[in-house]
């Protein structure tokens, strides 16, 4: 078995990845698909925490701007469609045989437990996959945050944010036809540039903590394992 990089590990997904083929909401075979790649992450012994994001289902600042519905309201509504992801992602793990905890910002005892730092940490060394939903708890905040915040908490060594594509690039490869990937960059640098991959909040955040994070791509199958193993994936942010 190859030796991993790594010993805990916070794995940020955005929302918009469970899509798969649809405009809306959550793909069975993408969420099949991650679950069974977070269990041969597992099965390598390494401590795996989960931050998805909420877009799939509801956008709370897309919401505010577009319909005038009041932004903290609307960023509520945004926690209670990461709360849905999690959960699906919960019975997609526990299918493939991973024994997973939901942790919620928000207090819903009847679906998640409440959210304590240290009972987190005892789940990680117990062998058990964390999901950790509803954000921060406060409206404003992004998962982007959330993911910095607790990958801090928790003390992971790495965030892993999971993407469309396979690195931070020069300009939106999606958009350009540029070539130059980043292999590495500083946080400052992202700052100062405006790369969009984490908001400036996360950033910064991550900066004042030393918490490293690699940009790389959920499309290509075994690559969240390439990365916490080799580590020759994507791009890497950090001092």
């Amino acid at each position: 078995m190859t030796k991993a990089k790594y010993k805990r590990i916070l794995l940020k997904i955005s929302g918009e990845a469970l899509q798969g083929r649809h405009s809306y909401g959550i793909d069975p075979d993408v969420i099949n698909k991650i679950a069974a790649e977070i269990k041969d992450v597992s099965a390598h012994g390494i401590q795996i925490a989960i931050v998805i994001g909420g877009g799939n289902i509801f956008r709370g600042l897309r919401a505010s701007v577009s319909s005038g519905m009041d932004r903290a309201m609307a960023d509520y509504i945004g926690m209670l469609a990461t709360v849905m992801n999690g959960l699906a992602m919960q019975d997609a793990l526990e299918r493939a045989g991973v024994s997973t905890r939901v942790m919620t910002a928000i207090d819903m005892r009847q679906l998640a437990e409440p959210y304590i730092r240290r009972r987190a940490i005892r789940h990680l060394e117990k062998g058990r996959a964390v999901i950790f939903v509803a954000g921060t708890g406060n409206p404003y905040f992004t998962t982007d945050t959330t993911a910095a915040l607790r990958a801090t908490e928790i003390h992971a060594d790495v965030i892993l944010k999971a993407t469309k594509v396979d690195g931070i690039y020069a300009k939106d490869p999606k958009i350009y036809k540029v070539k130059k990937m980043y292999r590495k960059l500083k946080y400052i640098d992202v700052l100062k540039r405006g790369i969009k991959v984490m908001d400036s909040t996360a950033i910064t955040l991550c900066m004042d903590n030393k918490m490293p994070i690699i940009v790389f791509s959920l499309n290509s199958k075994g690559n969240i394992l390439r990365v916490v193993t080799k580590g020759d994936l994507g791009t890497l942010v950090s001092d």
